[in-house]
């Protein structure tokens, strides 16, 4: 039999066998052919609601003002097992929780209510060291435990009030039960610091040897948490600053300044031979990516003294304003582009220039504004919260403003440049699927 027949049975054959075992991947959702690759919307919601105990009990809370629906403006997620983590911070009054998640297994599709994490107590507004106030990007990682930075503020720009001090609280997913609470330093933050992205780092000693990275938004710096230590310390850099010929957005028919927006977005590399990762990181307010090795950033004294050891990497080119970043354990870096309604890629095996770049997803509608992006088990999962309008404008909530969409990554760099690598998608024996 000719070769490439026998190639194309033994691709059916595999299909139908990952068809069988995994079933179908449409969640309830439909298929869009949004932009290059088609994407899968997962959830959608023209306005959030959560998951109160009996329906007397939602109505209470509308009606005493702790839970006021058109002022949740979802942020952030995250991926573990079969839970869909959504964050939503307290930028308006009537948020009664911060923290939430969905059962991917429970909730196939449409708009679920979300449900507090770990529970509705634990998320009460200036309850400092027993609840959340506000958390925004959040992370798990390998060894089950969740990495959420609580901002302890309520409002934004001049109505943020500091109802508690900023805390790094890791949860252990598998019991729901907090391992450790840390406050951060005063010397680790200063009258400007808004942080809204963090990223973990864990080295070839295992769970013990983890650190976390918080980027300091608005005061120009770099948190830096040890785990082993249980100690922080600020890096400060020029990098981390906006660029003054970068703040000016057109976004959803809206053109409004961000100019103080600096670093943001980070992703960290897979562990290099020398036993460290490089953090890539990028102020909001900038078409630049930065990079630095792990080793300055894990070590104190090192890290003071360290200017040359950040380098400048080239332009992403015009209207490429970028929030949340993630790379892949192959390399690949994905970014969202909020002024193109777009996710871009980067196989970091090739040269950091806009020639190997490319676009993996884009809809004008659907990508209005993606606010974060994550990676889980060879799927590249966004949520777009249309969040200029929210906070510039009025929200239309007779129309769907906040989506959380997927598509396999494999699909999404198929054709581009990312796809030029030596590597493939195959990490381990296990077939996985998306349940």
């Amino acid at each position: 039999m000719n070769f490439s027949i026998q190639l194309v049975i033994l691709k059916v054959i595999l299909l139908a066998i990952f068809t069988e075992f995994c079933g179908s991947n449409n969640l309830g959702g439909w298929d869009a052919h949004f932009g290059p690759a088609p994407l899968l919307e997962k959830y959608s919601w023209k306005i959030l609601d959560y998951a109160y105990p009996d329906e007397s009990s939602r109505k209470l809370a509308i009606s005493m003002g702790e839970f006021i629906p058109e002022n949740a403006l979802p942020v952030g997620i995250e991926i573990w097992r079969n839970k869909l983590f959504v964050t939503v911070p307290r930028w308006r009054n009537g948020i009664p929780a911060t923290l939430n998640y969905i059962p991917l297994d429970k909730n196939i599709g449409g708009s679920p209510k979300l449900i507090p994490y770990p529970n509705w107590a634990q998320n009460k507004a200036g309850a400092c060291g027993s609840g959340l106030t506000t958390a925004y990007r959040i992370h798990a990682d390998v060894c089950d435990r969740l990495w959420v930075l609580d901002t302890g503020t309520i409002g934004i720009g001049d109505t943020t009030v500091q109802a508690c001090p900023y805390t790094l609280n890791i949860f252990d997913l598998t019991t729901d039960k907090i391992l450790r609470q840390y406050k951060l330093r005063p010397d680790d933050i200063n009258q400007n610091t808004f942080i809204a992205n963090i990223a973990v780092d864990l080295g070839k000693g295992g769970c013990d040897d983890a650190f976390a990275y918080m980027s300091d938004e608005l005061g120009y710096g770099l948190i830096v948490y040890s785990w082993g230590l249980n100690k922080s310390w600020r890096i400060t850099h020029s990098y981390f600053m906006p660029d003054p010929l970068a703040g000016d957005y057109n976004i959803a028919g809206l053109n409004f300044q961000w100019g103080e927006e600096g670093i943001f977005g980070m992703s960290l590399s897979p562990i290099a031979l020398d036993g460290y990762r490089t953090l890539f990181f990028h102020p909001l307010s900038s078409n630049r990516e930065f990079a630095v090795s792990t080793k300055i950033l894990r070590n104190e004294e090192l890290a003071k003294d360290s200017y040359h050891e950040f380098q400048p990497l080239e332009e992403r080119g015009p209207n490429s304003h970028s929030t949340a970043s993630v790379m892949d354990e192959n390399g690949l870096q994905f970014f969202n582009l909020v002024d193109q309604n777009a996710v871009g890629c980067w196989n970091s095996q090739l040269p950091y220039t806009p020639a190997n770049h490319a676009i993996v997803a884009k809809h004008d509608e659907a990508l209005i504004f993606p606010a974060d992006v994550k990676v889980n088990r060879g799927t590249l999962w966004m949520i777009s919260d249309k969040m200029p309008v929210f906070l510039l404008s009025t929200l239309n909530y007779t129309d769907v403003n906040f989506r959380i969409l997927t598509v396999p990554i494999r699909q999404a760099i198929s054709g581009t440049v990312c796809e030029n690598a030596p590597w493939q998608y195959i990490t381990t024996n296990r077939i996985w699927c998306d349940r």
